[in-house]
């Protein structure tokens, strides 16, 4: 089966979770990592004859625009991970919107293929804030992969979605982030924090289950965890695990992730 691999093109200290540990000048004082490290994973890829579907980041294609020129030569497609990184559900509707117009305007003037799909900076799209879809789709877009289909979350999640590929609008495809569901309880498998913390056994059987049932795996990543030698921010301890735990083993594992399954762009597995 035909899985869908995308990536979450953002730097390593544009994390939710890190933000409070930054000091007073944020990002604009922090050096950029995220070339290098995309650079590597295109080799990766390169190696396994695999494409990705790349969610760029506005703030960071503003900063380095050949990240999207070399994405795209290798064969990708580029998606929009909003401009500045914030939670839709810290934003207003007009917020919103003025954020994603920024960044598909950056976006698109380095692009050269069509956009047609959407990543909200920490899977935000919770049943608060459906309305975004509309917002999406009034700006040509066709497709979102925001949505976690569970609940334990403290920052996003919808737990009764779809597990499946589906409409969520009559005029927007939804591909939500695999989760298999074990007993009545959703385990997610989609990659990220969990691909680094679950021992790879586990990851594999997940996924595989994820693929008998039916689905294709829609798995993310971001060029960060493939930078073990990243700088280390004073952060609490819990939030250190998930930000920090085995960013060493992480490209052992994503080598045996793409010998294991076949992956493809977002845009390939649902057939635009």
């Amino acid at each position: 089966m035909k899985n869908a691999l995308s990536v979450d093109v953002e730097e390593w200290f544009c994390g939710h979770i890190l933000q409070k540990g930054l000091d007073e000048k944020g990002w604009e004082a922090q050096g950029l990592r995220a070339l290098k490290v995309t650079r590597k994973l295109l080799r990766i890829l390169e190696r396994h004859k695999t494409k990705a579907t790349f969610f760029m980041l506005g703030w960071l294609v503003e900063r380095i625009p050949e990240l999207i020129i070399e994405i795209e030569e290798a064969g990708h497609e580029i998606g929009i991970h909003g401009y500045a990184h914030v939670s839709i559900t810290e934003m207003t509707p007009e917020e919103f919107e003025e954020d994603l117009v920024k960044a598909l305007n950056i976006t698109k003037t380095f692009a050269k293929s069509k956009i047609y799909g959407f990543r909200a900076p920490h899977f935000t799209i919770t049943k608060k804030t459906l309305w975004a879809l509309e917002t999406l789709t009034k700006h040509g877009l066709k497709y979102d992969s925001s949505v976690f289909p569970l609940s334990f979350h403290p920052d996003y999640g919808i737990d009764d979605s779809n597990l499946s590929i589906y409409k969520i609008t009559p005029r927007m495809i939804e591909v939500p982030l695999s989760v298999i569901d074990i007993l009545g309880k959703r385990v997610p498998c989609s990659g990220g924090g969990y691909f680094r913390v679950y021992p790879y056994g586990l990851t594999k059987y997940l996924l595989t289950r994820c693929n008998r049932e039916g689905r294709p795996i829609v798995f993310y990543l971001h060029p960060w965890e493939l930078d073990p030698d990243q700088p280390r921010i004073h952060i609490p301890f819990y939030n250190k695990i998930r930000h920090y735990y085995n960013l060493d083993k992480v490209e052992y594992r994503l080598n045996r992730l793409l010998e294991d399954f076949s992956f493809s762009t977002i845009k390939e597995v649902i057939g635009l």
